[in-house]
């Protein structure tokens, strides 16, 4: 461990942000850098625990205290080394991770935890500016030729490993950019897209080829894909948005939240918009859905210079820390408030949407809301509700935009013609062991496999699948796993 007393002598602290007033201004990235003495302050705070539950609660098993011991003594090689063994895209995840490793943190009993999260952020952009990010290529070329269809974070991790692995890789996306959500769904005020296109090159680099605006099932061919490729990997996404089919639906002003935020990453990357703009400006805007996709629609409502911005969520009110339902070292269901909250929001919990409101244009002018009573059983979980008599209101609302997470990967098209099976929950059915489907030669991750999930747990799921393709063409496979890395680690 960098320092025995860090833990003792230093409370968990954040790098500064631009005030919101400022910020709302642009698209910019707005959370500032540690000070070298701060950064080697929040690493000292490390306990290197004789168990680290940190590894655990990263879906990667990030061997979390080993680097933080580095960044203390400014071995930044070292500390490189370390979190790029398990963690293909630390920039990605260092912005946008919830940090559950930060919730299985040792020190989080009764202290702030450690700030894993920024930690992991500087050590990635510290080995970029200081030359330690280089191409991976092979040494050599195994002659098996992979297709990745979907370029999100899972498609990325699962062609970085398998190009490490010697094989040929092209990935396909029907975007005009490779990315995926990380592109076209995560604001560029979280994630900056030349963040993006600095792996992106990275990775053409090392051999991968990536192919856009190539929609497998439209203007690219399954039976191609079958024929010319000895393994393909789906990594598509959930892209099936949950609806709310309640009257008013069709209404001009609802709209799903990734349509929204899709058309503000291509505005501000200046790609030409197909459809008719959506913009909140000037608009009373409510937000349906209290996770992270709703967040990003309030921040992009924000610069956009909304007239007001209301947020609302069917559940009722999470707690503000830990309950005894919520035991550590368990990933806690509490309130979060996002830097877009902090920007400007009314936010309101256990509200149920009864009807879209329009006139005669058939634009939308207003909700029909109600307050909602919930029934929470023993263990702290909300069973039902019962609508609360006499609080049904009209709220007013030009737009409105449908944050209430995905249902499963698209099957018209891809998933349809390669006849794949798909599980009760609609998503591609392949086991979490092999990750393979019912055609052996195609396999699945990420949201498109598990459902919709954490940018962190569509990596780890790229890396493990990656492995088991590199198994089945191969016969073995020298790709690492997370649990080769937890014992690593532990040795």
């Amino acid at each position: 461990m960098g320092k025995p007393t860090g833990f003792l002598e230093f409370t968990r602290e954040l790098p500064g942000k631009t005030a919101p007033k400022e910020r709302i201004k642009n698209y910019n990235e707005f959370i500032e850098r540690f000070s070298p003495e701060k950064l080697n302050q929040q690493s000292a705070r490390c306990m290197n625990c004789g168990v680290p539950f940190c590894h655990s609660g990263c879906p990667l098993g990030n061997v979390i205290p080993e680097f933080n011991d580095a960044v203390y003594r400014k071995s930044w090689k070292e500390a490189y080394e370390i979190l790029s063994s398990t963690n293909n895209f630390p920039e990605f995840t260092g912005r946008i991770c919830p940090a559950p490793c930060e919730s299985a943190c040792v020190l989080g009993i009764n202290q702030p935890p450690v700030a894993i999260e920024e930690i992991e952020k500087h050590i990635i952009e510290i080995a970029f500016e200081n030359g330690l990010v280089k191409p991976r290529k092979p040494n050599v070329r195994t002659g098996k030729k992979i297709a990745v269809v979907g370029s999100g974070p899972a498609g990325l991790a699962a062609a970085a490993q398998l190009n490490y692995a010697g094989h040929s890789v092209t990935v396909f996306e029907r975007d005009n950019r490779p990315g995926g959500l990380l592109r076209y769904g995560i604001p560029d005020f979280k994630l900056e897209k030349n963040v993006i296109d600095r792996r992106v090159a990275l990775m053409e680099e090392e051999g991968v080829v990536f192919r856009c605006n190539a929609n497998v099932g439209v203007n690219v061919s399954v039976n191609d894909l079958v024929r010319e490729y000895h393994a393909i990997v789906l990594a598509g996404g959930s892209t099936i948005p949950r609806d709310l089919p309640i009257p008013g639906r069709q209404l001009k002003g609802v709209h799903f939240a990734m349509e929204f935020l899709k058309q503000q990453n291509q505005r501000v990357a200046n790609e030409p918009i197909a459809v008719e703009e959506i913009k909140s400006t000037g608009k009373n805007v409510v937000v349906i859905g209290g996770g992270d996709t709703g967040s990003d629609c309030v921040g992009t409502s924000n610069r956009h210079g909304a007239k007001s911005i209301t947020q609302f969520e069917l559940m009722p009110k999470p707690a503000a820390s830990r309950t005894p339902f919520m035991p550590w070292p368990t990933y806690p269901m509490i309130l979060k408030t996002s830097t877009s909250h902090d920007e400007g929001c009314e936010r309101h919990w256990a509200i149920a949407t009864k009807e879209f409101l329009g006139n005669d244009k058939g634009e939308l002018t207003g909700l029909k809301i109600v307050d909602l009573e919930w029934k929470i059983t023993e263990d702290g979980r909300p069973a039902q509700f019962t609508e609360i008599a006499g609080s049904e209101r009209v709220i007013p609302c030009e737009r409105a935009y449908l944050a209430m997470g995905f249902l499963h990967a698209q099957h018209e098209g891809m998933v349809k013609e390669l006849g794949v099976e798909t599980d009760d929950r609609g998503n591609v059915k392949a086991g979490e062991k092999a990750f393979q489907s019912n055609i052996s030669k195609v396999f699945a991750c990420g949201d498109m496999r598990r459902g919709q999930s954490l940018v962190v747990w569509a990596i780890s799921e790229g890396r493990e699948c990656a492995r088991k393709v590199d198994e089945f063409l191969m016969g073995s496979s020298l790709l690492e796993t997370k649990d080769e890395s937890l014992l690593q680690a532990v040795i």
